[in-house]
């Protein structure tokens, strides 16, 4: 199902409070539903994609995890408004620590779920919301897709949910310093350069490459599924003798704590 049309009756639907999802079959939709923010990713964000990914994790026959976003962006990126929010309630940073670790649990989920978790993009996708899309297992991007790391820009670290060591195995080390140090934007045939996507298409053609990976992986045998996403993680992850990526909720604190985000 398209993110943009009505369900069909057998689907089920449930209407969070910042996210849309439908259930048809073995494939789930979850699409950002706060257009009005640009899809910015919030406290609420993180807690209602815990709720449907570990609603997720405990059914083996989903196979289909599709990410996307509603309006004219995939996602804007971390609310900085909610950041200064939490830092007046509680100055040494609670609170960010504790979104910091919500942020890691979600792109853990969507990289360990034995669902193949599908990134589709439109518009910009920034900061937060390219490190959401970096943990799917496929990704596809409209032309006229937009990207930006601006974090460094904003006086923050480039510390949340772990992306960093997963942009820099995806993309290349040498490459990513540079799009970091400089918060220079990137088009969607950089990314596809990159192998931050995997294919990209006009926005109309988005649906049709989603639905071309799924016909074949809703046939796939659950169990084989499962391990072989095992052994992708395993094997990627296994250059790294220590997982430095644990303290990003931690530096995030500590840097916004230090001191307020400077504007962009």
């Amino acid at each position: 199902m398209s993110p943009s049309t009505e369900p069909r009756e057998e689907e089920s639907v449930v209407s969070l409070k910042s996210l849309y999802v439908t259930h048809d079959g073995p494939v789930v939709q979850v699409r950002f539903n706060t257009p009005e923010n640009g899809n910015a990713i919030t406290d609420r964000v993180l807690d209602d994609l815990l709720a449907v990914l570990g609603a997720v994790h405990d059914r083996p026959d989903i196979r289909v995890v599709v990410l996307s976003g509603g309006g004219p962006n995939f996602c804007a990126g971390g609310d900085r408004r909610e950041y200064a929010e939490q830092l007046a309630t509680d100055p040494t940073g609670t609170g960010l620590r504790t979104t910091g670790g919500k942020a890691r649990r979600v792109c853990d989920a969507l990289a360990t779920t034995s669902a193949v978790t599908i990134a589709r993009m439109h518009g910009q996708v920034i900061g937060a919301g390219l490190a959401l899309a970096l943990f799917c297992d496929l990704r596809v991007g409209a032309d006229d897709c937009r990207f930006r790391l601006p974090e460094l820009a904003l006086g923050l670290p480039a510390a949340w949910g772990g992306s960093l060591p997963r942009l820099l195995q995806e993309a290349g080390a040498a490459r990513i310093r540079e799009l970091i140090l400089t918060g220079a934007g990137f088009d969607a045939a950089q990314a596809e350069r990159l192998s931050v996507l995997h294919r990209v298409v006009p926005e109309a053609e988005l649906d049709r490459v989603v639905d071309e990976w799924t016909r074949p992986i809703v046939r796939r045998s659950a169990a084989a599924l499962r391990v072989t996403k095992t052994l992708l993680n395993s094997y990627a992850a296994g250059n790294r003798l220590a997982d430095a990526s644990l303290l990003d909720a931690e530096l995030m604190a500590s840097v916004i704590a230090a001191g307020r985000p400077a504007d962009a």
